[in-house]
């Protein structure tokens, strides 16, 4: 009778131990932490440099229209 009622305490243990070691969830969240840096880097960088993008594009223009 009391094999039957370990069986699922270590079912149990496994799982949990399973569990733990699982780091999925972690990655995801780091994931999303790195592309919500990368994401803010790249808005301020164009914010920065939004002057002389549209100058050279300008220029481009410019340059297009004249050939």
């Amino acid at each position: 009778m009391n094999h039957l009622l370990l069986r699922p305490f270590t079912y149990m243990q496994t799982l949990v131990a399973e569990l733990r070691m699982r780091e999925e969830g972690q990655t995801m969240a780091e994931y999303a932490v790195v592309l919500a840096v990368i994401t803010v880097a790249i808005i301020l960088t164009l914010g920065v440099l939004s002057g002389a993008i549209q100058d050279a594009i300008q220029k481009v223009s410019d340059t297009l229209k004249s050939v």
